[in-house]
């Protein structure tokens, strides 16, 4: 019977579906399975289901001498070296498209919880501090007729517009392509060259993938074009914003607020940002729904079974789907 080895547990659609035809070990601790641990594991397995926190390097994919297929938990996969996936052959799938409402609710939530002082209000509630209404108390920005600029424009991106639109919001992007007129049209949205994005601004959402020319993109010479007093929204990956260069911007006063559902030392992050009020920190939920969750762990499923069967998993990821 083939194996499936999956590092950690994850919705039971989708293990109900891969233990009625294979064998299946789950890793059982609820933190990130050692990577030596996952060498070895992986020895003896037929496929691999893994999340977006396991680093899937040339070790483990060596180690995985009869794995046919990667599956990743998660939309994003560059926790996978591809390229050595690829001249191994192996099937590389992840899970897109699901989670995309789920994880434009949390950008807008953290959007809408800076701005507004959610945090400090609910805390100040909570420890006897309200004593009436206050005309000045925990004044924040209206969102209406603010600028948003989107970076990444892709599914979470053109939904996020779609939200900020609901809101009365003028939105500008930026995209490695410029989107259909006809998209456009519809969010209402213009393009805007990076800089541009950054000058005009006063909120910015991160909605891009991580790569060699987004690491770091919102680096020092970034937070200088920025708005004074500008917010700034990370969902995506936590590399995209260099850490060091965003507290120095909170700390100015150059940067108003921020909220963050992802590090770039994840999931480790400075106490400096636990400390101040003007900052919102999540433990990367961006798609913790029941329904998304669960549509990924069959997603997840489906493209192993269609592996391990001889058929082409739909959601091969675009640099390995042209070998299949």
């Amino acid at each position: 019977m083939k194996k499936v080895y999956i590092t950690r547990q994850i919705p039971e659609a989708g293990i109900n579906i891969l233990k009625q035809k294979f064998h299946v070990e789950i890793f059982p601790e609820s933190h990130p399975i050692d990577h030596d641990l996952l060498v070895q594991k992986v020895a003896d397995c037929d496929a691999l289901v893994c999340l977006l926190n396991d680093r899937i390097d040339r070790a483990v994919i060596e180690s995985g001498k009869k794995l046919r297929i990667i599956a990743n938990y998660a939309v994003g996969y560059n926790n996978i070296d591809i390229d050595f996936a690829r001249e191994k052959k192996i099937m590389v799938t992840n899970t897109p498209g699901v989670l995309t409402r789920a994880t434009s609710e949390i950008a807008f939530a953290l959007l809408i919880t800076m701005t507004r002082q959610i945090i400090p209000s609910d805390q100040c509630t909570r420890q006897g501090n309200f004593i009436g209404w206050d005309p000045m108390l925990f004044l924040g920005d209206e969102l209406s007729g603010k600028t948003i600029g989107i970076i990444g424009m892709g599914r979470i991106g053109q939904d996020m517009a779609s939200l900020c639109r609901a809101f009365g919001m003028k939105i500008i992007y930026h995209n490695r392509n410029r989107l259909d007129p006809d998209i456009e049209e519809k969010l209402n949205a213009t393009y805007s060259s990076l800089d541009e994005l950054l000058k005009h601004s006063d909120m910015i959402s991160i909605h891009a993938p991580l790569t060699n020319t987004t690491r770091h993109l919102i680096n020092e010479n970034a937070f200088d074009l920025m708005k004074q007093g500008a917010y700034i929204v990370n969902t995506a990956r936590g590399e995209i914003i260099k850490e060091s260069a965003l507290i120095a911007a909170l700390k100015s006063g150059k940067i108003k607020g921020t909220g963050l559902d992802v590090y770039e030392f994840e999931p480790k992050f400075s106490n400096e940002l636990a400390e101040m009020e003007n900052v919102v920190l999540l433990p990367h939920i961006g798609s913790a729904t029941i329904e998304t969750r669960t549509k990924m762990s069959v997603m997840a499923a489906e493209n192993v079974q269609a592996a391990l069967e001889g058929n082409r998993p739909e959601y091969l990821v675009p640099e390995i789907a042209s070998l299949w």
